[in-house]
């Protein structure tokens, strides 16, 4: 790992280690991801940075052969212990997609990839970006949420979270198609080549 990586997962892996959870999924959310991604009828999806496993665990439910990654060893350990033996659990792997081979991945290509609260603390957007279109299948999907700047109250202790809009832009930049909906504070976008 580089520096930059081992800063990354020394940041996160504190966090998830002492108890830290992050905004749970809901119906609304998962309402989106279904009629944006569609069932997975048995293709590869990958989830970066996937945390407790709830969105790599969802797409498996929709019928895609998960794969989701973090930084975090104990984010991944979670992830992992939630598992029930159903053969449709996700492959769980602990590494920075910003750094890491990606030749470790079990899969060359990804119908799916996905990115949940996690675009923001990307230090260098364009590169990650690049990263994700190697790994995206012809006619794939990169589904990002993200929360945007502005949309908490000034007296939030949480309002800077968001991405900028000169962040949106590089997210949304050379896509063929880029569809957005909003949830309060967070947009997901429904990115392809």
């Amino acid at each position: 790992m580089t520096t930059a990586s081992t800063q990354a997962a020394t940041y996160w892996e504190r966090l998830w280690s002492q108890g830290r959870r992050y905004r749970r999924l809901d119906d609304t959310e998962n309402r989106l991801l279904e009629d944006r991604l569609g069932l997975g009828r048995d293709r590869p999806a990958l989830d970066i940075g996937c945390g407790d496993g709830s969105l790599a665990r969802r797409l498996a439910e929709l019928g895609y052969r998960t794969t989701g990654i973090d930084c975090s060893p104990s984010a991944v350990a979670l992830a992992a212990a939630q598992d029930i033996g159903s053969g449709r659990d996700p492959v769980w792997r602990c590494m920075d997609i910003a750094t890491d081979d990606l030749r470790a991945l079990p899969e060359a290509a990804y119908a799916v990839i996905t990115c949940r609260l996690v675009y923001r603390w990307i230090g260098d957007k364009a590169a990650f970006l690049d990263r994700v279109r190697r790994l995206l299948a012809p006619g794939g999907t990169f589904w990002v949420v993200s929360e945007i700047a502005g949309r908490r109250a000034a007296t939030d202790p949480l309002q800077g979270l968001g991405i900028t809009p000169a962040q949106a832009e590089i997210l949304t930049a050379s896509w063929s198609v880029a569809h957005t909906a909003d949830l309060d504070v967070l947009r997901c976008y429904a990115l392809r080549p």
